[in-house]
């Protein structure tokens, strides 16, 4: 069994580690919650802007503008191609940060229950020799009221 003291260091660097580890799980939840929603407004986007040009093109509009509008659709539809790319790897990433947040805390987990597996162990000890001490104590007391000399 390890030293308690080595222990609570043990304790509190894979605090410290699983603190870290949460912070970059925020971070990469956050960027991952940050790539949908511009997913989202771009998705929007093309959608408005496709909307638009359909009512533009029942009231009729020019070749160029018509030409426009497909150009202009497939940048959207391949940066909304990129965009899904992004969030695809941001949710790749949410889920390796969530992977070594839980490895952390299961290595603190472990730290802290040998930890109080020590403690139980020193309490034992500590009550074994304590009750060892009042038998002793009341062996010597008895013997003593038998042979006072």
């Amino acid at each position: 069994m390890a030293h308690p003291s080595a222990l609570d260091t043990l304790i509190d660097l894979a605090n410290k580690e699983t603190d870290a580890a949460a912070k970059r799980l925020g971070a990469t939840l956050r960027a991952g919650e940050e790539a949908g929603q511009k997913l989202d407004l771009l998705t929007q986007y093309r959608d408005d802007y496709a909307a638009r040009c359909q009512s533009n093109l029942a009231s009729g509009i020019s070749t160029t503008h018509f030409n426009n509008f497909q150009v202009f659709m497939q940048k959207l539809d391949h940066a909304i191609a990129g965009q899904q790319k992004v969030v695809s790897d941001a949710q790749l990433q949410i889920a390796q940060a969530r992977v070594v947040w839980q490895a952390c805390e299961q290595k603190k987990m472990s730290f802290v229950t040998l930890a109080d597996r020590a403690s139980k162990e020193t309490a034992r000890r500590e009550l074994w020799l304590d009750q060892k001490q009042n038998d002793e104590h009341a062996a010597r007391t008895a013997l003593y009221k038998r042979n006072p000399s």
